[in-house]
């Protein structure tokens, strides 16, 4: 099974929202990760 760009963005949300449930201290680091990776795919440099 591949995963492409599509998958990633949802599943990696579904993901986030259940850590998020789980522990809300980490909403911070989520968040930071998430713009971070959002970013780095956006430029280009991840392919």
């Amino acid at each position: 099974m591949q995963i492409g760009n599509m998958e990633i963005g949802p599943l990696a949300a579904l993901v986030a929202g259940i850590l998020i449930l789980v522990a809300p201290r980490l909403l911070n680091y989520i968040v930071a990760i998430w713009l971070i990776i959002f970013g780095v795919t956006g430029l280009g440099l991840f392919r």
